[in-house]
Parts: structure tokens; C-alpha cells; sequence
């Protein structure tokens, strides 16, 4: 499983949240509420690929409240990072652990299964073995923030749909789950829990970046096109025509970049 740096992570913060459907995640706790356990007063969130703990910060906002949360993720640095900012003010559990061993996952208990930007990178292999563990529990599901394949940038570049279409084939690349869904992923996953008997309800939460975001876009322009610099059919040249373009016009453009959030909650 690929890691990211707690720069990159703590810049991409702010859009994440104001992407998410507000709708969508108060569903989830109202949920929650419904469905504590009577004999104990904590609702249970695993929150998979945790990172520093965005999704305990974004529903902490929300009104999360009374929560267990356990925060796994492969990079320990990133959960030190979010028991440094959060241990002393939150019930938190966390497990450095390697995601795709599925069967190890510490869901035991749990009310909701998180997470955020991360099913995108999995592979429909993983999403299978996830959902029949959940499936066995009646475990809710609340996604966000799932790639959909679309981006929109302004103004426009003669290469953006040439760059756009290098970049979701790169997607599907693997990042170390197997071949990851990509932008299929919200279509997928909402099927497998569908077809278990889950009620799924998606939302769209796109990111929309502006010139408040600039140093949020130059990253995100320089990955794009460092994603896409091999293979995909795209010159240097004309990368570097690209490149140079969106950032000249970072302070005056605009760029919206769709995603999906999911909520299956057991029948």
C-alpha cells in the first residue's frame, strides 16, 4: 500500500472536508446513534488507511461524539502524527497494520468502517474480501472522497483531456491492493454491498480549487504530470507545455475534480 506525507495530507485537508457531503456523514451518525450497543455507550469507528486522523477530525465537526476510534494504517509515522494531535482529547486505538491482509483487520465490535480517498486504490480483490468481513458483522460503510475519473480545469489547455484520460489510466495502476478501480471504484463497491443487501446511498463531494488553494494545485499539477510522464503516450514536450500552463494560471484558474461519497448501511 502506498504512503503520503503528512505535508501533503495536512494540504489537502480543507478541500477534503468541504467536499464531503454533509448530508451523507450526518446520515452516518445518526446511524451510529440507532445503532449503539446498549450495554456499552461507545460507537466504534475503523477508520482504515487513518493517515493523522482527517476522518476523526472532519466528523469530530459534524458531532461525532462518545466514538472508539481505531485508526489502522501501514505508516506508522502517520499514526503518531495522530495520536501526537489527538490522543489526549479522543478514545483512539491504533493499528499499524497492512490492509491488505484482510482477515486480520481489527474489526471486532465495530459500528462503522471509514475511510477516506482510499478505496479508489483498491482493487475489486480487496473490496470483496472487505465486504464479505463486513457483511458477517452488519457493518456499516461510510466512503469518502472517491475518485471519480473527472476533472475540469480553467481555462483551458488544448491537453487536458489528453492529460485527464494518461492520468485515469494511470489510476488504475497498482498501489499495492492489485489493480486498483480507479475512478470504478464508487460503481463497484456500491454493487458488492447492493448485492449483500446493504441500502447504499451515493453523493457527489468534488474537490473545488480556487486561488485560495494555490499551494494545494501546484502539488497536485506537478503529480498529475509526474504520474503521467511515462508510458501514457503524452511527449515531454508536450508535458512540459502543459505543466508550465497550469501553473502560470494557477492565481486566476479554477479546477473542480469529482468525487463520490458512499454510505451502505446493513438491512
Amino acid at each position: 500500500m502506498s504512503s503520503f506525507s503528512i505535508a501533503w495530507l495536512d494540504l489537502r485537508e480543507g478541500a477534503d472536508f468541504a467536499a464531503r457531503d454533509k448530508t451523507l456523514a450526518t446520515q452516518a451518525l445518526e446511524w451510529l446513534g440507532q445503532a449503539t450497543d446498549p450495554v456499552s455507550p461507545d460507537r466504534i469507528i475503523v477508520d482504515l488507511g487513518a493517515g493523522t486522523g482527517s476522518s476523526l477530525r472532519a466528523l469530530t465537526k459534524l458531532g461525532a461524539n462518545n466514538i472508539v476510534w481505531r485508526l489502522v494504517d501501514l505508516d506508522g509515522k502517520l499514526l503518531d502524527e495522530a495520536l501526537r494531535r489527538h490522543g489526549k482529547q479522543y478514545l483512539i486505538e491504533d493499528y499499524q497494520a497492512d490492509l491488505n491482509i484482510v482477515g486480520e483487520l481489527p474489526l471486532t465490535g465495530t459500528h462503522i468502517v471509514s475511510a477516506s480517498a482510499l478505496f479508489d486504490l483498491t482493487s475489486a480483490a480487496f473490496i470483496d474480501a472487505l465486504i464479505d468481513r463486513l457483511d458477517a458483522r452488519k457493518t456499516a460503510v461510510y466512503a469518502a472522497l472517491n475518485y471519480d475519473g473527472t476533472t475540469t480545469w480553467t481555462p483551458a489547455h488544448p491537453l487536458d483531456e489528453k492529460v485527464l484520460a494518461a492520468f485515469n489510466q494511470d489510476q488504475r495502476r497498482d498501489k499495492g491492493f492489485g489493480p486498483a478501480l480507479g475512478s470504478a471504484c464508487t460503481g463497484y463497491l456500491q454493487k458488492a454491498l447492493e448485492n449483500k443487501g446493504y441500502t447504499v446511498t451515493i453523493k457527489p463531494s468534488p474537490w473545488q480549487l480556487g486561488a485560495k488553494d494555490q499551494p494545494m494545485l501546484n502539488e497536485l499539477i506537478n503529480g498529475i504530470t509526474a504520474a503521467v510522464n511515462e508510458h501514457y503516450g503524452l511527449t515531454e514536450s508536450e508535458l512540459d507545455d502543459w505543466k508550465k500552463f497550469r501553473l502560470t494560471n494557477i492565481a486566476e484558474g479554477n479546477c473542480t475534480i469529482g468525487h463520490w461519497d458512499l454510505l451502505a448501511l446493513p438491512r
